[in-house]
């Protein structure tokens, strides 16, 4: 069940974000193409338009360029009703009534759009059953989000809380175990077992994973760092997390 608390109509660029978000049954508003538009991408998104019956305007591409605020919109603004967030006790309940090993992700106040983008496509291809983010705090889902996720954003669903302490409770309730990607502990991502029900917690861009958040998981665990520089990037560092999940349950 989606939580109908979204925000006001946004506008996504890029083609291929476009296409994904036709293709996951987003409400499209209004498509504004350049003229003189060409290539197999532009011809997979036309017959898209057609199909689906959708409003389009031919425009100049300094119209684009102010739809977009001078992104790489690659020649396509589309204005759309935004993403909706789910409900967390719901997705959940579905996801182990469909007899899933979850896997979840919590945001702590990840603030940096693309980051967050980032972080979301790889969700995405690495089977996350949800994402949750705090309402306070952090990145919107906004367009810059979605272009950056390459329109993963349509397809991974998205929950917000009041504070990521409730997610934790709820899922520690629902025995799915959790844990922080940190690098105050000793213990190594390669010695958590992901095969089981598993919640990751990945922190900030710049203090990490909150202190109080800490305390309460079940699991702490750091990547390897063999050079001088003291963390990764936290979209790398998740997705290093999220692929060791996959190669564990693959194996």
């Amino acid at each position: 069940m989606n939580d109908n608390n979204t925000t006001e109509t946004t506008n996504i660029f890029g083609i291929r974000a476009i296409i994904e978000a036709i293709e996951s049954g987003s409400t499209i508003n209004k498509i504004y193409l350049q003229k003189g538009l060409r290539g197999s991408l532009f011809y997979e998104l036309d017959k898209l338009i057609k199909s689906n019956k959708l409003t389009t305007s031919m425009v100049p591409v300094e119209k684009l360029d102010r739809l977009s605020k001078r992104s790489n919109h690659q020649g396509a603004v589309a204005q759309i009703s935004p993403v909706e967030f789910y409900d967390l006790e719901t997705l959940i309940e579905k996801t182990i009534d469909d007899k899933k090993t979850p896997l979840f992700l919590l945001l702590d106040q990840l603030s940096d759009v693309r980051n967050f983008g980032a972080i979301i496509r790889t969700a995405e291809c690495t089977g996350v059953n949800g994402i949750i983010i705090q309402k306070n705090g952090s990145a919107p889902v906004n367009a810059e989000t979605i272009k950056t996720s390459a329109g993963a954003a349509f397809k991974i669903p998205i929950c917000k809380v009041d504070h990521i302490k409730d997610a934790l409770f709820l899922l520690q309730a629902s025995e799915i175990k959790t844990v922080a990607a940190t690098e105050k502990t000793e213990d190594s991502i390669f010695d958590i077992d992901f095969k089981q029900p598993i919640a990751i917690v990945m922190g900030s861009e710049h203090r990490g994973v909150n202190p109080s958040i800490l305390k309460m998981v079940d699991f702490k665990a750091k990547l390897p760092l063999l050079g001088e520089i003291a963390s990764l990037n936290v979209s790398v560092a998740c997705g290093a997390f999220l692929y060791e999940t996959v190669r564990q349950r693959m194996s």
